[in-house]
């Protein structure tokens, strides 16, 4: 149940950043991260390659230059102008911008999984032709030998690291890519999706799908057992989606349309196991009004004010009979009384849906600072390898926790990550989480009825009560006799301090002679 320990940057993460953001120059954060990453996928995908090609060579029976030896095990063929070797013995040429263009271009005309993907503008005048270079000589250093797995796995962490980074540079435009890793392993942890569809409406730059193969692989089952399918609206933020599953070698269902899930939902038909979101927080402005009689509403229309229980109500739209969902909102969903959310909530409620409540600390994202809260819901709380929980809710607060990376912005830290996550699973019943219990000012198991008495509000303060105390020992009177002396004397202490004051600035003139 604990969170990945394999989370923790490479040494070599913050100094390939330092150095590439030192690059950058003038150029905006929002710009610079194509050129960036488009470079390291372009790497990623010829060190996957020349390892394959290396072994093909080996081989008397195997073609090297066969495309279909590659694509076979889903690695990309790589046509010669375009392997990174290529690149490199060219990176100080005066052309390279167009070297790269023609790269990207021929990749994905010999692979059709890459069309429309890859960024195609290097040679723009605007782009300092030496910074390409540079970032080439830098990114030459990343990479394995002859390990393709090991390629894939640095590469791939290279990769997330710099959309971290770049989501931090960017500050509210980067929380519409990217969402921080500690809420996105507490969601992996939380639902743990070992085996079946894995899905995200809204699934940003793909790092719920990336964390949720690295659960996967962190717990010993097979990459394969799990699909994913997923959706984004905006299409930069889709190539980056699509670019950052490649790098891990991650097989993904991931479509882009304009006109967004809500309009245009490009996996209308399917249900799935797990969904994982993090949903843009109170967007008003989502065409709710022209969506009024849609089959997803089967427990209310959404207000078309606020499009926060419309994602709920899609969600839970596509959950199987067993289906688990974990979803990000903003804390106001969990208690506004407009009257179409209210009624939403109260019968999710009521139907017996929700089955965990988290409230989160400030300051998480880098979009807002506002405290946010997740959603867990299923479908079936019947036993089914855990213990029958119907008719209850697990209210968890996790406001307290964190710590604070810089001045601006909080992280979970991996033993939050467990401790939250082994209250929920052991509250499921699952033996290897140990026995659950209440902890005042912690988390609570409520039942139904408690919540329908509360007005059907969710927040979990209003249930797990305030932390427990630790009493002392010492009487109440001998407590208060104690303290009470201690004020006189700092009283006493202060009124002497005042009086030296004083004389100090009379002794300098300013002081009051009357």
């Amino acid at each position: 149940m604990s969170a990945a320990k394999a989370n923790e940057p490479l040494g070599m993460e913050k100094d390939l950043w330092a150095a590439a953001d030192a690059m950058r120059g003038g150029m905006d954060a929002s710009e610079y991260k194509h050129v960036a990453l488009g470079l390291i996928f372009l790497k990623y995908i010829s060190d996957a390659f020349e390892a394959k090609h290396t072994e093909l060579n080996a081989d008397e029976y195997s073609d090297a230059e066969d495309p279909e030896e590659y694509l076979a095990e889903n690695i990309f063929w790589v046509p010669k102008e375009a392997r990174w070797e290529s690149l490199k013995d060219n990176a100080k040429q005066p052309t390279i911008g167009k070297i790269i263009d023609d790269a990207m271009i021929a990749i994905e005309k010999s692979n059709a999984r890459l069309k429309g993907v890859l960024p195609k503008d290097y040679a723009r005048p605007s782009l300092n032709k030496q910074v390409l270079g540079k970032l080439i000589d830098l990114f030459s250093n990343v990479g394995m030998g002859d390990a393709k797995s090991k390629s894939k796995d640095v590469l791939g962490r290279v990769y997330e690291y710099f959309l971290g980074r770049f989501a931090s540079a960017e500050g509210r435009a980067g929380g519409e890519f990217y969402t921080p890793r500690s809420v996105v392993n507490l969601l992996v942890n939380m639902i743990e999706p070992f085996k079946g569809r894995v899905y995200d409406p809204c699934c940003g730059s793909g790092g719920m799908f990336v964390q949720s193969e690295k659960f996967v692989q962190q717990h010993g089952g097979r990459i394969g057992d799990i699909a994913i399918y997923g959706q984004e609206m905006n299409h930069t933020t889709w190539r980056l989606a699509k670019m950052n599953m490649a790098v891990r070698g991650i097989d993904a269902d991931i479509k882009w349309n304009a006109e967004g899930t809500f309009y245009n939902d490009e996996h209308k038909g399917i249900k799935v196991d797990y969904v994982l979101a993090n949903p843009p927080f109170n967007v008003s402005d989502w065409g709710g009004d022209k969506l009024a009689e849609d089959v997803r509403w089967q427990f209310g229309t959404p207000p078309a004010s606020n499009a926060n229980y419309a994602w709920l109500s899609h969600i839970v739209h596509h959950l199987k009979p067993t289906g688990t969902a974990g979803v990000v909102l903003a804390n106001g969903s969990m208690s506004t009384n407009q009257t179409a959310e209210k009624a939403i909530r109260k019968n999710l409620v009521d139907k017996d849906l929700i089955d965990c409540m988290v409230a989160m600390p400030g300051q998480l994202f880098y979009s807002t600072q506002i405290p946010v809260c997740l959603w867990f819901m299923t479908r079936s709380k019947k036993p089914n390898g855990f213990r029958g929980r119907q008719g209850e809710i697990l209210f968890i607060d996790a406001r307290k926790m964190g710590f604070l990376v810089d001045r601006v912005r909080r992280e979970l830290t991996e033993d939050d990550i467990k401790k939250i996550s082994d209250t929920y699973h052991a509250w499921r019943g699952e033996k290897e989480a140990g026995e659950y219990e209440d902890v005042a000012g912690f988390c609570k198991a409520v039942s139904l009825n408690e919540v329908q008495d509360n007005d059907y509000v969710l927040t979990p303060g209003r249930y797990v009560g305030a932390e427990e105390i630790k009493d002392d020992g010492i009487p109440f009177e001998e407590k208060m006799a104690g303290l009470t002396k201690t004020l006189y004397a700092q009283m006493e202490e202060g009124r002497k301090l005042d009086k030296a004051i004083c004389e100090n600035l009379k002794g300098l003139g300013f002081g009051d002679e009357k």
